[in-house]
């Protein structure tokens, strides 16, 4: 079922990783996909894989919970391990076979990093509010201002987006179960059968969509909403010590694998 998908949704929590500044968990999540893009090797993809794992630990991820977060990427998933596995050049498995030994661990290794992309885009929206995750950017794109750059007004869209996907995914599921009631094959058939039958739940799910962003919209000029100008903060962001600890962990984290980078390890 579509409510159990659980990308870009917030689950409230007393962990360390919980009580990180966002802004602290905004730059740590931009270091470990740099540092994710530096492993093209089995030690540096362990060793990503490794600060993963230690990450979800210390925010208390289940398994499963992290599967469910993966579950909607699973097709292009497939998609490129199998174009990876096909068209790599290499050491045939067998002789006459197009599968080589290097398809298949290249295949390995961009599943690992798309899944461990997920994980760390996941274990950020997992953790931190909307309404803290849109303080802590606009925070960290401040100086831009200067520059005449709208960071308030795009970081309230980012804000209001994330807010809105279980909105939509639950009035999705909705819409599916009316229309499988009235007799509704999602399920069967070929590929572009499945696709058509989607279309009667494409076509709801717009009209709420601009229908909600529109009582948006009106709720927000009723309160006479002017942007950025003027508006001041419940809660101010602080660094704290646990902060600066976990950058200087992440500015390590990314040394060491950028130096096993350089000496092809």
């Amino acid at each position: 079922m579509l409510k159990d998908i659980t990308l870009g949704q917030y689950f409230p929590g007393d962990t360390v990783v919980h009580r990180l500044d966002p802004r602290t968990k905004l730059i740590l999540v931009i270091v470990f996909i740099v540092a994710l893009f530096q492993a093209n090797s089995w030690p540096g993809c362990g060793l990503v894989t490794l600060a993963a794992l230690g990450s979800m630990a210390l925010a208390k991820i289940k398994p499963g919970t992290m599967f469910k977060g993966v579950k909607p990427m699973l097709f292009i998933i497939a998609l490129t391990a199998l174009l990876n596995i096909f068209y790599t050049a290499g050491t045939p498995v067998l002789p006459g076979w197009i599968i080589t030994w290097e398809g298949i661990a290249r295949a390995v290794q961009m599943i690992l990093r798309i899944v461990l992309l997920i994980s760390g885009t996941f274990l950020l929206t997992y953790t931190t509010s909307p309404i803290a995750l849109t303080d802590g950017l606009e925070l960290l794109l401040g100086p831009l201002k200067k520059l005449h750059v709208p960071v308030h007004e795009m970081t309230i869209m980012m804000s209001m987006a994330l807010r809105f996907i279980p909105t939509l995914i639950s009035e999705t599921d909705k819409i599916m179960s009316a229309q499988k009631a009235r007799g509704a094959d999602f399920e069967t058939g070929s590929l572009f059968q499945r696709a058509k039958a989607l279309l009667p739940i494409l076509v709801p799910l717009f009209v709420s969509a601009f229908k909600r962003a529109d009582e948006l919209a009106v709720a927000m000029e009723s309160r006479c909403y002017h942007g950025g100008e003027g508006r001041t903060r419940m809660k101010k962001l602080q660094m704290a010590g646990r902060d600066w600890a976990a950058l200087g962990l992440g500015f390590a984290f990314l040394a060491a694998m950028i130096v096993l980078k350089r000496l092809g390890i």
